[in-house]
């Protein structure tokens, strides 16, 4: 009889640690000459884009605002004319999200 394992899933904080590496990619972009193009913190905002792409619309602006815009939830907040606590909130889902689609 054959075991196989099951797929693990990424945890919450191997997200968050990605989301970190993804926000400093947006914020340091023009690093990223084409002579970096293939590297592994690329293929990571490409896999991550492509998740979040299918996330409803809510979720996939607060990424864009967060990662891509670096934006502080803070900021966030008083741009979408919402709480500090519901960034927070949909924040987490947003992590929820990525979790449940990788």
């Amino acid at each position: 009889m054959e075991i196989t394992a099951t797929p693990q899933k990424i945890t919450l904080d191997e997200i968050r640690e990605d989301l970190k590496q993804i926000r400093f990619y947006y914020a340091h972009k023009d690093l990223f000459t084409n002579d970096f193009k293939e590297n592994s913190v690329i293929e990571k905002v490409r896999k991550y884009n492509q998740v979040v792409n299918t996330a409803p619309a809510r979720l996939l602006a607060l990424y864009i605002s967060l990662y891509a815009n670096n934006a502080t939830q803070e900021a966030v907040a008083h741009d979408m004319g919402y709480s500090t606590r519901y960034i927070q909130m949909q924040h987490k889902k947003l992590l929820e999200y990525l979790q449940s689609k990788l």
